[in-house]
């Protein structure tokens, strides 16, 4: 008897590295200093799970022209150094990889050095099978197109059907149930507000878990196959 699953997509930011306030905090800072005035929850609310590129596009309509140059630059370098005195993983997920016998990757809208800076912090590198998949680099499209994951599991050659992706914002959500994948919502993250899990739902979520532990508990009630 095998498990319901052949392959686990684990996102990142919100879903391994619970870097999703660091990285929107400093994204409001930036914004507010160039002229656009943003507080934390707008940006969570624009930005969430998108990769820079459309992140930038967003920020090019409300300011009426091109986001000026260096913001992204700025916006990284921040993120990393702050990264190296804060960053933490989300609650539950070391337990939860180590519980976790299924070929497992990342499929992320972040670039890979953040990814992989993140990882080694928490001593979880060599625990993820191939290469890092990231959407600033890999795919066209980012999500909530399903892409990124589709590539992935071209890649791990494994069936769409018999994977699953975790997920903590509804961009990423959109992107996996298109790739025709079950999707787990999560909200173990800081950045989750009132609403997020319903958000989450409406997106297309096939569970959605307020911790790793209600995840791995639903998982083990799948039907075995």
């Amino acid at each position: 008897m095998n498990g319901p699953f052949d392959l686990i997509i684990f996102d990142y930011d919100g879903v391994i590295a619970d870097s999703e306030l660091l990285n929107n905090a400093i994204m409001a800072e930036l914004l507010s200093e160039i002229g656009l005035p943003t507080s934390l929850d707008d940006a969570l609310a624009s930005y969430l799970g998108k990769r820079w590129l459309d992140c930038e596009a967003i920020i090019a309509e409300r300011v009426g022209a091109p986001c000026p140059p260096g913001v992204h630059e700025e916006w990284t370098r921040r993120c990393h150094e702050r990264a190296g005195r804060e960053l933490r993983s989300v609650a539950g997920f070391e337990a939860f990889l180590k519980s976790r016998s299924e070929r497992r990757c990342i499929a992320s809208s972040s670039p890979p050095d953040w990814i992989e800076m993140g990882l080694r912090r928490f001593n979880a590198y060599e625990d993820f099978d191939g290469p890092i998949f990231s959407a600033a680099i890999h795919v066209n499209r980012g999500k909530p197109h399903p892409d990124l994951f589709l590539f992935a599991a071209r890649v791990m050659n494994v069936a769409p059907s018999r994977t699953l992706v975790i997920e903590d914002s509804p961009t990423g959500v959109l992107a996996g149930v298109a790739a025709g994948m079950t999707v787990a919502g999560l909200c173990a993250g800081g950045h989750v507000r009132n609403g997020h899990a319903q958000d989450l739902a409406s997106a297309g979520a096939h569970q959605v878990f307020d911790s790793y532990a209600d995840l791995e508990a639903w998982i083990a009630t799948e039907p075995q196959t």
